[in-house]
């Protein structure tokens, strides 16, 4: 047990490191958060918007800018996370594939970039948050960095996806930017008339994104659209492993192994070692002639 914690240790700390040498990724938290957030909340009226929650059922009537600016974190949060990990998973996976292939168990590496993904979800959750209130007072901030944090597992686990089955990396960046901006945009009630059909249900964020009005406008808890929120993150997960599985098999062909000793022991099938004075086949045939 002691040696599997050492080796998802291992692992844990060069995932980190490979983080924490993107240091795009490091802008973009540092800049693009407070950016989109504060510019979302500045250019959008506040007028109010009534709009009925399917979270908890009420009829509520946000300030316009508000509710955009939470939408405007979702989709920065979304966008950062999952660009993180789709970029590390796109340039580690031959390092990770060497690695299995050398025997490298493949649990402490899946759990390694769980953990890794769990961290910045957290961070820029936390983060997104913090610039959140200091513009207006959520209802329940700490309902806002749950659903932030949800959706960050989401898209993180899809950036793996991308990642692992994607050959090229603007394939993997276009993936990510159009699903997270039509998703949001789609839920919107200010920018989509949309907005409140049942379609919408079926969304990557739907559950994060109902689960973020209600901690900004109402004091109802709503677990349930946590549970949706993290349901997509196990679907998204699972098809995450099933590319790891895939970018780390072994692909060596059949001809490259090494076959199985034949009946004349271990050295059938290498050349018989030549005796002393003995000439090789090539100067037997020149001297024949």
């Amino acid at each position: 047990m002691r040696f599997h914690l050492t080796r998802f240790a291992v692992a844990t700390r060069f995932a980190l490191i490979e983080h924490g040498r993107n240091r795009f990724a490091m802008v973009l938290v540092g800049l693009f958060v407070p950016v989109w957030t504060t510019l979302a909340y500045l250019a959008m009226p506040d007028t109010p918007a009534r709009m009925r929650l399917r979270a908890t059922g009420e009829t509520l009537a946000p300030h316009g800018n508000e509710l955009t600016e939470i939408s405007g974190a979702l989709n920065a949060v979304t966008l950062i996370t999952g660009f993180m990990m789709f970029a590390a998973t796109f340039s580690g996976s031959g390092f990770d594939r060497r690695l299995a292939m050398a025997g490298y168990p493949r649990t402490p590496l899946v759990l390694a970039k769980v953990s890794a993904l769990a961290l910045v979800s957290a961070a820029v959750a936390a983060y997104a948050t913090a610039v959140t209130c200091l513009a207006w007072a959520p209802r329940q901030p700490l309902l806002l960095a749950a659903a932030l944090f949800c959706a960050g597992l989401t898209y993180g686990a899809l950036g793996v996806s991308f990642g692992s089955l994607l050959r090229r990396e603007v394939e993997g960046m276009f993936a990510i930017v159009m699903t997270s901006i039509i998703d949001l945009a789609l839920q919107n009630p200010i920018t989509s008339s949309g907005a409140d059909n049942p379609v919408m249900r079926y969304l990557p964020s739907y559950g994060s994104m109902q689960a973020s009005t209600a901690a900004g406008f109402s004091t109802r808890a709503v677990p349930g659209h946590l549970a949706i929120q993290l349901t997509w993150f196990a679907a998204a997960s699972l098809i995450a492993l099933v590319g790891f599985h895939r970018s780390t098999r072994n692909r060596l062909p059949l001809t490259a192994r090494i076959p199985p000793p034949g009946p004349g022991g271990d050295k059938a099938g290498l050349p018989a070692q030549r005796q002393a004075g003995t000439p090789s086949p090539a100067v037997s045939d020149t001297e024949a002639h």
